[in-house]
């Protein structure tokens, strides 16, 4: 008979110490970023995250006597299972000791949840959906992540294996030097898409940020529609990314491709690798936190492409090299020396194709476990 009680978090004082349980797993790793205790706090509040207007969830602390060896969160996600005509019991905010154990005892606490809501799949890790932080590190744990990409201890990959899960879907992220030169082949569709296409390419307009976020999302909710696991932003969730990256964003690094009447086409999103000063102020913004992170943005050298894409109209056109040349020289005349383009799935070959034709190297995989509810 297992000794691990998992009890469900219900006071402010069991929501602290969730929320800083990860410290526990990971104090003297070097490549371990700390989150900011505020934003994960903020994510987690039901009463004013947007994500909250479409789903709930439940937290959990697994025990050994008195001790907490471990924490999940349960989460159901009705956009998401009526978009995708799924019904998924997500697990989420996974840490725990290496003991099977706990794993076994805190994911078949989130497989009950999702029994008696009618659920019949458990999958994860997300942070707590597919638009935000999820999966688990596969390869690639010789380097800190960047921003909003997952770190965690190899052991996670055996626990969830023990436990019944297997392989949903693998992710990738690319990396590349912002000089390396662009190869010929690439350099000659972007002359074609330059000559050919009726678009222009500009940066965004931080003054204008309400209409320029109408314009990603909607390129963004057509041009992924197919993508496995894709849900739609909300305007809730729109606004709220807006208002969460105003005052991170590198405007020079957004760039936005519109026909001549101003219809939006297409996308490239880039961001500051804000972990490379996070990782610095443990978790916290006072007393010194912000002081470190106001001198050491200007020191940043690496940014993140989460997002990327065009309308389906002008697949194929070009475009999308347009997009990566303008974003590439925008980066390297910022004095950004890398660029990580991600996650991108495994077996969306178009996309993984296009970034290896402009220069771009497999570094890290992530893997998104699932099994199914009994």
């Amino acid at each position: 008979m297992s000794d691990i009680r998992v009890k469900k978090v219900e006071t402010k004082a069991e929501l602290r110490r969730f929320i800083h349980f990860p410290w526990k797993i990971y104090e003297g790793d070097p490549n371990w970023v700390p989150p900011l205790l505020m934003d994960v706090k903020e994510k987690l509040n039901v009463r004013k995250h947007p994500f909250f207007e479409h789903a709930e969830r439940d937290l959990f602390l697994a025990y050994r006597e008195t001790e907490a060896v471990g924490r999940i969160a349960a989460i159901i996600d009705r956009y998401h299972n009526e978009f995708q005509n799924e019904k998924i019991a997500f697990f989420g905010m996974y840490e725990s000791v290496n003991d099977p154990a706990v794993a076994a005892a805190l994911l078949d606490t989130v497989a009950a949840c999702g029994k008696d809501r009618g659920m019949e799949t458990l999958r994860g890790t997300v942070n707590l959906s597919l638009n935000d932080e999820c999966a688990f590190l596969l390869e690639g744990f010789d380097s800190p992540p960047v921003l909003m990409m997952p770190y965690n201890p190899k052991y996670y990959l055996e626990l969830m294996e023990a436990c019944g899960l297997a392989k949903a879907r693998d992710l990738y992220a690319f990396h590349m030097l912002t000089a390396d030169p662009t190869p010929a082949r690439a350099q000659a569709v972007m002359e074609h898409a330059q000559a050919t296409l009726p678009v222009t390419l500009r940066v965004i307009n931080m003054k204008d940020l309400d209409a320029e976020a109408e314009r990603i999302k909607s390129i963004y909710n057509r041009g992924w529609v197919k993508n496995w696991g894709f849900v739609p932003w909300t305007d809730l969730e729109m606004k709220h990314m807006v208002k969460s990256l105003s005052q991170l964003a590198d405007p020079e690094i957004v760039i936005l491709a519109e026909e001549k009447d101003g219809t939006p086409v297409g996308f490239a999103f880039g961001i500051p690798n804000y972990n490379e000063v996070l990782i610095k102020v443990n978790g916290r913004l006072l007393p010194f936190g912000i002081f470190k992170i106001l001198l050491g943005r200007r020191k940043i050298k690496s940014v993140r492409v989460p997002v990327f894409g065009v309308v389906s109209e002008y697949r194929n056109t070009g475009l999308s090299f347009l997009l990566f040349r303008k974003i590439k020289e925008n980066a390297f005349r910022r004095g950004y020396v890398w660029a990580e383009t991600g996650w991108q799935l495994e077996d969306n070959e178009p996309v993984n194709k296009f970034v290896i034709s402009l220069g771009g190297k497999l570094y890290k995989k992530y893997r998104i476990y699932e099994r199914k509810i009994a």
